[in-house]
């Protein structure tokens, strides 16, 4: 998962896409990047491994010049954290592109060789280069000195037809303007903003979420549509065309359930309240189906699952309680490359508060349980705590299934729900209850905002991947390139490579 932005603007873009990543860093903590035109019509660039605030100094700040510009914060979903995959990615011909890319695509390995047929080199492995180079490709066919917008529109659909898989992208060309595309199922989000500047002239922002929009003051416009592709030229004009004829929206539910921050809003959807409905739902299976429990208290699992727990407690009429202190300093473990690495982090992330479990039944919950080596250890810290009986809930259902559209989610033997019964699973996190949200009343808590969310990107829980390209073929390659022996010889290799990323 990775945060993207891109701002056309009549004034300086450095600080306010360095406010707008700040925003996004939710969605990745291992490298940022920004990339801006310069008044010469030159890229200037700063990107490297590390938080936003870590990556950006005054003197990098002060080189970032121009109007126009687009950022990235990433973690990355094949395990590498090379420096020299931070993005934007670049190329100088045709034109000069620079790109940034959130999701991931599921035919790479294909795209490698026709880049290397059109003979267009790749630097590293990840995808999004690939992506950049199909687009460079694309652009390149076009006989003219001076782009027009129906020359990127026929470009971006010659990229729909050669990529497969999720996609929401900004890219600079120079002498040019602003582009973002999104892919025909719209799986990723992407949405567009506005402004009007002191002259009573138009600025655009692009972004993953709208959070990023209200810190810099812009107005949330829409969604950029599936398939759609925005493109804003040097003199502010803003064009867009739907560049896929199959263009249907399926977005991916687990931004809802975890992902994006609570104040966003996504697909005509307030995360919040979607979260606030997850809870809803729950409570009433919990209500309707566990009766038996004599719950004393719900505390959540901080910060996710907060606002779903604080409308489970007052469904169900028990006392709301936070039970945990998160050490907010520590990274999202889930994200954490290694299980020895996040086993340590939970105990160093949370700390529970004894006075809240003491001879108490305490129903923790969570926004979802994946490997369940968090689970468990939270519900150990609970127990030695002094719970008298610990159940869990889950605002999602079982998650059985690998991720393949930028969602680092580990290889099938590593999620705990895979080829186990709830039974199985309750035992293994060491709880003695166990609650998971069913996949329907979830489609449902998103959807009640927006009734045109007819279905949903839902591979996780039931293993229908939508772009249909999936196979048992692809899940042995992610095997190798996502396991945590895979990752961790990946991380030592990056370690040692010995690159030199020239950057500002």
């Amino acid at each position: 998962m990775c945060g993207v932005v891109g701002i056309y603007s009549t004034s300086s873009v450095n600080v306010t896409l360095y406010d707008a990543l700040t925003l996004l860093q939710h969605r990745g903590q291992d490298a940022a990047g920004i990339v801006t035109v310069d008044s010469m019509g030159l890229f200037r660039q700063r990107k490297a491994n590390g938080l936003v605030r870590d990556v950006f100094q005054n003197k990098h700040m002060m080189r970032l010049q121009g109007n126009i510009g687009i950022g990235h914060v990433r973690y990355p979903t094949a395990g590498s954290s090379s420096a020299a995959e931070a993005q934007p990615f670049y190329v100088n011909s045709p034109y000069g592109i620079a790109l940034a890319h959130n999701g991931n695509l599921t035919n790479a390995r294909e795209l490698k060789e026709k880049c290397d047929k059109a003979h267009r080199h790749v630097n590293t492995s990840s995808d999004s280069e690939m992506l950049l180079n199909i687009l460079a490709w694309k652009l390149s066919d076009k006989d003219s000195d001076s782009l027009s917008a129906n020359d990127i529109f026929d470009a971006i659909r010659g990229v729909n037809d050669e990529i497969k898989g999720a996609y929401a992208v900004v890219a600079l060309i120079l002498g040019v303007g602003l582009i973002a595309f999104r892919d025909p199922f719209g799986i990723r989000p992407m949405v567009l903003g506005k402004r009007i500047d002191e002259n009573g002239k138009t600025e655009y922002m692009v972004a993953s979420e709208s959070v990023a929009l209200d810190g810099a003051n812009f107005t949330l416009e829409r969604d950029i549509e599936p398939g759609e592709a925005i493109f804003i030229d040097m003199q502010g004009n803003l064009h867009s065309a739907i560049c896929s004829a199959s263009a249907t929206l399926k977005p991916c539910i687990f931004e809802y359930v975890y992902f994006a921050r609570p104040d966003s809003v996504m697909n005509g959807v307030s995360v919040y309240a979607a979260r606030v409905r997850m809870g809803t739902k729950l409570a009433e299976k919990i209500k309707r189906e566990y009766s038996h429990l004599d719950i004393d208290v719900v505390i959540p699992i901080p910060e996710t699952s907060s606002d779903i727990a604080v409308e489970i407690a007052k469904i169900l009429k028990v006392p709301y309680r936070q039970g945990f202190v998160k050490n907010r300093y520590i990274g999202r473990t889930f994200i954490m490359p290694g299980q020895k690495q996040r086993k340590k982090s939970v105990r160093n992330k949370l700390n529970p508060i004894p006075a809240e479990f003491a001879n108490k039944r305490v129903l923790l919950v969570d926004d979802s349980i994946v490997r369940g080596t968090t689970s468990e250890q939270i519900v150990d810290m609970a127990r030695d705590a002094g719970a008298k009986a610990i159940y869990f809930a889950s605002a999602a259902p079982e998650i059985k299934y690998p991720n393949v559209y930028g969602i680092d989610m580990p290889t099938k033997k590593e999620l705990i729900a895979f080829g186990k019964s709830n039974e199985q699973i309750c035992k293994a996190i060491h709880a003695d209850a166990l609650i998971y949200q069913s996949l329907s009343d979830l489609q449902d808590a998103v959807r009640e905002e927006n009734p045109k969310l007819v279905s949903f990107e839902t591979s996780v829980f039931n293993g229908e991947y939508i772009t249909g390209d999936v196979t048992e073929e692809y899940f042995d390659y992610l095997d190798k390139q996502r396991s945590d022996d895979a990752k961790a010889d990946k991380a030592w290799k990056d370690a040692n490579e010995g690159l030199e990323i020239y950057n500002i």
